[in-house]
């Protein structure tokens, strides 16, 4: 799937983990080396606000989309390679969107980064279903549960009437023991089965700690997952850690990506620093995640 350069990551309800696997994909791809946009495209409750310091006059891509503001104006660096795009949190800037103009700033950042995930907002607002055209695969994120998994069925059925292409799911929150096997679930959607994410304690712990999982604990079940889901869903070389061999590659990618955080990389290309300025205060990831993506 490497021709494949802008995902919209989905799912059909909240509260499955469709903020972190953005996250922690993109994390994951920049510690190989991609240059990586993250947007929240939830325009009506956004997400990702929390990764940047933002201030009262902060730009947004709610500023984008209602014609006040360049996407390069909304773009906050967060560490080496990666940058993110927040939406607004304030209900009068997101009556003056107009979610049609994503289109130009989604194919401003595709000429500028080797991916784009898009964050998308669960539901069937337009807003909701425009991303899932726009990008060139949907990323379906569910957790076995069999009212998440009915809710994604809906997002397979609005990907489709929006000209879109699923690439299949991701199942996170997985146990060795659940009662029905993963590929069973994502047969039953008709979809391939792109990855799936046990259930581990530091996914939590890494949200209070305001770092990506995979970042925090690189190591462990889930963040090995992330990194393999990346890999494979993209073509980009990951590195991922076997049984045999502890992740002891990953060390020096994520103390850069660590340092990166805090201090501006005085070597990265153009693209990246077009955002220098308006570095991502990652303390703030803690609540953005939280709030998003707290169990049901």
């Amino acid at each position: 799937m490497s021709h494949e350069t802008v995902y919209a990551i989905a799912s059909g309800k909240g509260g499955v983990g469709k903020t972190t696997t953005t996250v922690n994909l993109g994390t994951a791809l920049a510690d190989a080396g991609a240059r990586v946009a993250i947007v929240d495209a939830d325009l009506g409750m956004a997400n990702l606000a929390g990764f940047v310091s933002l201030s009262p006059d902060s730009t947004t891509l709610h500023d984008v989309l209602a014609g006040d503001a360049s996407i390069e104006d909304a773009t906050y660096r967060l560490a080496d390679d990666i940058v993110a795009v927040p939406s607004g949190t304030s209900l009068d800037e997101y009556a003056e969107t107009s979610p049609e103009g994503l289109r130009e700033a989604v194919e401003d950042l595709r000429s500028r980064f080797d991916y784009v995930l898009l964050d998308v907002g669960a539901g069937i607002s337009h807003e909701t279903v425009l991303p899932l055209g726009l990008a060139d695969a949907v990323v379906l994120v569910s957790t076995p549960e069999p009212a998440a998994v009915h809710d994604t069925k809906k997002t397979v059925e609005l990907t489709d009437r929006s000209g879109g292409e699923v690439a299949g799911l991701v199942l996170t929150r997985t146990r060795p023991d659940g009662d029905v096997s993963h590929e069973e679930l994502a047969d039953r959607l008709e979809v391939p089965l792109l990855g799936t994410i046990p259930e581990d304690p530091a996914a939590r712990d890494s949200v209070y700690a305001g770092t990506p999982l995979v970042v925090y604990e690189p190591d462990g079940p889930a963040a090995v997952a992330y990194r393999r889901l990346a890999a494979d869903l993209t073509g980009v070389e990951v590195p991922v850690p076997t049984d045999d061999e502890p992740g002891t590659a990953d060390a020096a990618a994520t103390d850069d990506a660590t340092a990166a955080a805090s201090e501006p990389d005085a070597d990265a290309d153009a693209a990246t620093d077009e955002a220098d300025g308006r570095e991502a205060a990652h303390d703030d990831v803690s609540s953005a995640i939280t709030e998003a993506e707290s169990d049901p």
